[in-house]
């Protein structure tokens, strides 16, 4: 497409000489903006694609991907109907859980609010988010009515550790002669875990399910059933195929996309309107080569002019310009990849570095929920990113580069 003659023309208009620098300068900057856009777009995107996959990670680690809720009271036969769901196609695991609202008090005072789950050994051990993840104790001692597994977070807010005692109590009371009173219960730590979501480790506890059924007076009965899937994202088969096995019996099946919409739909929002603001800053760069490449024209019109009188076509200008402009754009371009891609890949390393030299923590937990950057590349959206910066990087070039076609050689002589 481009022959020798316009390469070698193309390369010498791009290096500056004396009187050129202004325009090269230009160059350079279109460059750069253009190695920034990609790389921050590309960084950014990764981020929210690690911070999504992360946090539906710990959603789904901990609460499952399908519940099974009574139609308008507890499930009695909970263990019937778990062993029937665990038969379904594509169910990998089934349990009941008692669950509610408690306020924890610390033995040297202190309270806060959280969430009490009662769950068969069965089950702790189908969620690995707890279960491999215990930092101190061992979840093998969750049995009898008094013992409960707790958030490292919460064991540090309440100066806790493997043989304290943590009171939970009900706002719901029990009723006396004397009127309702708070049912308090003091149970033993003899686990404690982290779950790398402060949200979780500081407000989840966990009960045997007796112990539950007992704490929130359900005997023999469980709040819900989780299930989990092997294909979360398309888990509608075996929503229908439990409606199918428990015909009549009004079950509340929800799962986890109904459970977290609001999330979903802020994260999707979120990552749309980012990557829109951010598709301006290469939007910009490409207007500065739109600017570089008409200054280069004007500067080059006695040049183009004498060109034309030796033979040159019309054609053969316009590829030259075309291929000095088209150059800045994917020069910066591949830049812009190869620092994107290796930022994403040492970002915890970079962040770690920047926190040394500042000294301020640049990403609190207690805020994001998570104790580190996640940076996950979707290489589909990464080559997205880089063919639109090819694609803007080169319809930039195509006015200029048609005026210095349409450059009248007669006019131009006439005038110098």
């Amino acid at each position: 497409m481009f022959n020798a003659f316009e390469r070698k023309i193309a390369a010498r208009y791009l290096r500056a000489r004396r009187g050129e620098r202004f325009v090269s300068v230009i160059a350079i900057f279109s460059l750069v903006g253009i190695a920034l856009g990609v790389a921050t777009l590309i960084i950014v995107m990764s981020v929210m694609n690690g911070f999504r996959q992360e946090l539906l990670s710990q959603i789904l680690g901990l609460n499952g991907d399908i519940g099974v809720y009574g139609a308008s009271a507890p499930l009695t036969h909970y263990d019937e109907m778990a062993g029937k769901i665990r038969s379904i196609k594509g169910v990998t695991g089934a349990f009941p859980i008692v669950q509610g609202e408690v306020l924890m008090s610390g033995p040297q005072g202190g309270a806060t609010g959280g969430i009490a789950r009662g769950i068969t050994q069965d089950g702790l051990r189908q969620l690995p988010t707890v279960s491999k993840h215990v930092i101190a104790g061992s979840l093998a001692n969750l049995t009898g009515g008094d013992t409960i597994a707790i958030g490292g977070a919460l064991a540090q807010q309440f100066n806790l550790s493997v043989g304290s005692e943590l009171t939970l109590i009900l706002p719901q009371g029990k009723a006396t002669v004397i009127g309702t009173i708070p049912s308090i219960q003091s149970f033993k730590v003899v686990a404690i875990f982290q779950t790398g979501m402060q949200q979780y480790d500081s407000s989840f506890v966990f009960l045997p399910l007796g112990a539950a059924q007992t704490l929130f007076q359900q005997s023999g009965a469980a709040s819900q059933i989780q299930v989990f899937v092997t294909d979360p994202d398309h888990d509608e088969a075996v929503k229908q195929a439990i409606v199918n096995a428990f015909p009549g019996t009004g079950l509340n099946i929800q799962d986890w996309k109904q459970n977290n919409d609001s999330f979903l739909a802020a994260v999707t929002v979120e990552r749309n309107v980012m990557f829109l603001i951010l598709t301006l800053i290469i939007i910009v760069a490409a207007f500065n080569v739109i600017s570089s490449l008409i200054m280069m024209v004007k500067d080059k019109a006695r040049d183009i002019a004498i060109l034309r009188t030796m033979g040159a076509s019309s054609g053969s200008i316009m590829r030259i310009f075309l291929m000095a402009g088209a150059s800045v754009g994917v020069l910066g371009t591949l830049i812009g990849f190869v620092l994107g891609v290796l930022f994403c890949q040492h970002i915890n390393e970079i962040r770690l570095f920047i926190q040394h030299l500042t000294g301020q923590q640049l990403f609190n937990p207690t805020i994001y929920y998570l104790e580190s950057l996640p940076a996950e590349l979707d290489w589909r959206e990464v080559t997205e990113v880089v063919v639109m910066s090819l694609v803007l990087s080169v319809l930039a070039t195509i006015y200029p580069s048609w005026r210095a076609a349409r450059i009248d050689p007669v006019e131009t002589l006439r005038s110098e």
